[in-house]
């Protein structure tokens, strides 16, 4: 990365703004980021830094026309406390107009600023949930290094209310520094017909019922315990899982030990959900932890009713005629009686579809979670406009 400012002198140039990512792989935190970077079009330039250089996947959802770059060696994210790692990081960040750190894994980025806070621009920290290594409880020493390194931030965004508790109790966190804003996406796409050719391979058989699930293949997604749940259904049906990622073998031993090889359907990664979900007739998900998951805002926008673990804000997301559905205990066989209820009555699916669909458009459309965004980066630059 060039070692020059990028930082605009002129008020009327494009915003430069830094994103810390521990990892740049595709997942929600990652498809949000690319959306809103192309909502700011040309008043906005934009360098990532991931902190697993490998894991860059995700600028393939940047649109054509963003300006955007990868860092190139930038100073590590990670590691044991170290002033002098904190301080490359400063002077990395002194570059731009703008930080937004992403997760645990760039929370390093916030505490730089702790460190050394003198001409360093405004920070705005972003969490969406936890990773394996806390889906069972949080960690009493991470909660206490956010603390320290989120009083630096001049905000906290967290996408649910679960989350958002957390933040305002265990971390410690103002009112005023806090602000839920859920993930938003464009619901209009989720209304057309699918495509017949999204997901390769798969065809669609006369009178079955499909289960879809649209997670990457990771042991926080729990999906070998959703194939076991799809085991005891009876009737016809064929579960699709698309995503991609090391759990992959699990879950197609899993299908096999069930007697289910062969209406498991595993596809890998396809992007564009909205081209394929309205050929589902149901959406499952088995996370051991989740916070406020797209893939639920995109099943309910599709029209498609939901059956769920109860994680996260799940159950206050969905419609509630989709409520009965998430299931009361974290368990496969739980699970598995909703999935049935579902699979045995087509009414019932059209049903809970069409008000989670309502729902939807209601209240996760794009348009709204954009409009927050902008007003919380405008005002902590004090740049009114400077993004619209």
């Amino acid at each position: 990365m060039a070692s020059e400012s990028i930082i605009g002198t002129d008020m009327n140039a494009p915003l430069s703004i830094l994103h810390l990512h521990g990892s740049f792989d595709i997942g929600g935190k990652e498809a949000r980021a690319a959306r809103l970077m192309a909502a700011w079009g040309g008043r906005a330039r934009h360098v990532i830094v991931s902190a697993d250089p490998a894991a860059t996947d995700a600028q393939t959802l940047i649109p054509a026309g963003v300006r955007y770059e990868i860092a190139q060696d930038p100073p590590p994210l990670g590691g044991k406390p170290a002033v002098a790692r904190y301080e490359a990081i400063a002077r990395m960040m002194r570059r731009y107009d703008l930080v937004l750190t992403y997760g645990w894994g760039a929370i390093d980025g916030a505490m730089a600023r702790r460190v050394f806070g003198k001409d360093m621009p405004p920070l705005i920290h972003h969490e969406d949930g936890f990773g394996a290594e806390e889906a069972a409880g949080l960690k009493i020493e991470r909660n206490l290094y956010r603390r320290v390194a989120l009083s630096a931030a001049q905000g906290l965004v967290v996408p649910s209310e679960a989350l958002e508790g957390i933040a305002l109790g265990a971390w410690k966190q103002p009112r005023s520094r806090v602000h839920r804003i859920v993930t938003g996406i464009a619901t209009r796409h989720y209304a057309a017909d699918p495509d017949p050719r999204a997901i390769p391979g798969f065809v669609r058989r006369k009178d079955e019922v499909v289960i879809g699930a649209v997670a990457a293949l990771t042991s926080m997604k729990n999906l070998s315990a959703l194939v076991r749940a799809a085991g005891g259904l009876s009737g016809k049906f064929r579960l699709v899982i698309v995503g991609e990622g090391p759990e992959r073998a699990m879950i197609a031993g899993a299908a096999a030990a069930m007697g289910i090889a062969d209406r498991v359907v595993m596809p890998g990664f396809v992007e564009r959900p909205y081209r394929f979900l309205r050929g589902f007739d149901l959406v499952a998900l088995s996370s051991r932890a989740e916070q406020f998951p797209t893939a639920v805002i995109e099943a309910m926008a599709a029209g498609l009713p939901v059956a769920s673990l109860p994680v996260g804000d799940v159950r206050r997301m969905v419609a509630a005629e989709n409520a009965s559905f998430i299931a009361e205990w974290p368990t496969e066989v739980r699970l598995r009686d909703v999935m049935q209820a579902l699979v045995n009555d087509a009414g019932l699916r059209r049903t809970v579809g069409a008000a989670n669909q309502a729902k939807a458009v209601a209240e996760y459309d794009e348009g709204v979670m954009i409009a927050r965004y902008r007003a919380l980066y405008e005002g902590v630059l004090g740049r009114p406009g400077a993004l619209s």
